[in-house]
């Protein structure tokens, strides 16, 4: 099975690029499933968007507290883990009205809440986003509490940031590479001293770093 990236198109309608929500999903208690919030924390790290209209945020486990900040987007990004049988670490691109039926895989993250249900909601309300693209990673471990994410997961961060960006970029939206990229809880997307570096500093249950980092 290989690991290259899915990616079902979908057209991209004409015009400014509009407000940009790029939008990091799962729980960082376990292991993989903190996917996608490490991702867009990846992301931030590393990129700045000049553009005003851009949004880049840690939707942790919001569920249903997301719908607003979904509605009032034009374009929305999401980075999460999904279960699609696949090899562990393997990168999924799914565009457009694909995405809330995408039913080969499961979404993982917002537990009580399903992300398609997020979407479902903001749709009912009249406010859903013109374009929309799902940057999902197959999980491989989603049993170790406090653990971080598993190597293979780990290791495809950097080129699930690298797909966002010439999505974005198709999109019209213009990104610029940090000069010096953020570094310290301070300065880190998610805060409270769970930042990835920081929470890693920390003995966890998963202690090989072979197997998730640390």
């Amino acid at each position: 099975m290989t690991d290259r990236p899915l990616s079902m198109e979908a057209d991209t309608p004409p015009g400014a690029p509009g407000r940009t929500l790029v939008l990091g999903i799962g729980n960082i208690l376990w292991a993989d499933e903190g996917f996608g919030v490490r991702a867009v924390e990846t992301l931030h790290r590393d990129y700045a968007f000049p553009d005003d209209a851009v949004t880049v945020m840690d939707g942790g486990t919001q569920g249903l507290y997301l719908v607003q900040d979904v509605r009032a987007a034009d374009n929305l990004l999401v980075f999460d883990a999904i279960d699609c049988g696949r090899e562990p670490g393997a990168l999924m691109v799914v565009r457009g009205d694909e995405v809330p039926r995408f039913r080969g895989c499961r979404a993982l993250s917002l537990h009580q809440t399903g992300f398609q249900d997020v979407l479902s909601a903001a749709d009912l309300l009249g406010g859903a986003p013109t374009r929309l693209t799902l940057i999902g990673v197959q999980a491989g471990d989603l049993e170790t509490w406090g653990g971080s994410l598993t190597g293979a997961v780990r290791a495809r961060l950097d080129e699930a940031v690298r797909l966002a960006l010439a999505e974005l970029a198709a999109w019209g939206v213009a990104s610029t590479r940090r000069a010096v990229p953020l570094r310290g809880p301070s300065q880190a997307l998610v805060g409270h001293g769970i930042d990835l570096a920081s929470y890693e500093a920390v003995p966890r249950p998963l202690a090989d770093p072979a197997e998730g980092g640390g």
